[in-house]
């Protein structure tokens, strides 16, 4: 790369945010731009690169504050530009979201909860956590962070990955290939997808899938797409599912008419699972920055073929 002045253009939900501390880096050779056709580097939300794309004629780099891409991937198949996310600071919080409700689920909170307003004395037995078994659905770095938060409560972690192989010093029990998906499912009480949007994993959980789960617990933290919503609902009503927990949809945000919203076996959030917080993303704005400069590999580069 020439050593010249980049032009930074910011797209975001925060842009005063990022403005703010893009300011304090105090990185050489770039400098803010308003103008979209001579922006060289872009740091955006990927929906709303998506919707502009075209309008960045000089674009080099582009990177997102999500780990997510699929808004942005089939826009950028056919050209040049680098895109790079994040990844490594979303463990911690998918790891609250799911235990979070998987602790409030199995000691049944929301019913004390209930009881309280009523006055009511009512303790119930109740299923500790421990020796469960999760089946968790990509072994990256939130499902690898995932695995090592549920391990300390005693749950025991299957992962499934393209390879079916472990990682080095991998938190999970055992690693399974996404084709032996089927005998992994017979033995999950918890299932948590987090799964990025790719042709191979679009409704990777189907009915097929679901009639190997019984009575399971089903979290969705990864992307809408991988999930089946048809197939869940009928799941539901079979037993496979005995309850979902969505942070992501097909379809986003959630129409109001949609069944899911009325279903008391399903437990709907707005995608919040884990949010981006600039600090953590502007870190590896200027690590990636500063390997783009010197000429190295960026961190975190999305091969466009696959989507992730």
């Amino acid at each position: 790369m020439n050593n010249f002045t980049h032009k930074l253009y910011i797209l975001t939900e925060n842009d005063n945010k990022y403005l703010q501390l893009f300011n304090e880096l105090s990185l050489p050779n770039i400098e803010l731009t308003t103008n979209k056709a001579q922006a060289t580097i872009l740091l955006a939300s990927p929906p709303k690169a998506a919707e502009q794309i075209e309008a960045f004629e000089s674009l080099e780099w582009l990177q997102s504050i999500y780990a997510g891409v699929d808004t942005i991937v089939p826009k950028l198949n056919h050209s040049d530009v680098l895109l790079t996310n994040v990844k490594g600071i979303f463990g911690q919080q998918i790891s609250e979201y799911v235990l979070g409700y998987l602790l409030q689920h199995y000691r049944d909170l929301n019913q004390y909860a209930i009881d309280q307003t009523q006055a009511k004395w009512h303790p119930r037995l109740y299923k500790p956590i421990k020796d469960q078994v999760m089946v968790i659905l990509g072994t990256g770095s939130i499902g690898s962070y995932l695995a090592q938060v549920a391990k300390a409560f005693g749950i025991k972690t299957l992962g499934v990955n393209r390879s079916g192989i472990p990682t080095l010093n991998s938190p999970f029990d055992e690693t399974f290939h996404v084709q032996e998906l089927d005998s992994a499912l017979v033995h999950a009480n918890i299932l948590v997808n987090t799964l990025p949007s790719t042709p191979e994993t679009k409704h990777l959980l189907n009915q097929d899938k679901f009639n190997h789960c019984h009575d399971a617990l089903l979290f969705n933290v990864g992307r809408g797409s991988v999930v089946c919503e048809k197939s869940l609902l009928e799941a539901l009503d079979q037993g496979n599912i005995q309850h979902a927990f969505l942070d992501v949809f097909e379809l986003e945000p959630l129409q109001k008419s949609h069944p899911f919203w009325q279903d008391k076996r399903i437990t709907v959030t707005p995608h919040i699972s884990a949010l981006s917080q600039p600090e953590s993303v502007i870190e590896i704005f200027a690590e990636n920055y500063h390997r783009l400069t010197d000429g190295f590999h960026l961190l975190h580069e999305v091969d466009l073929e696959k989507g992730y």
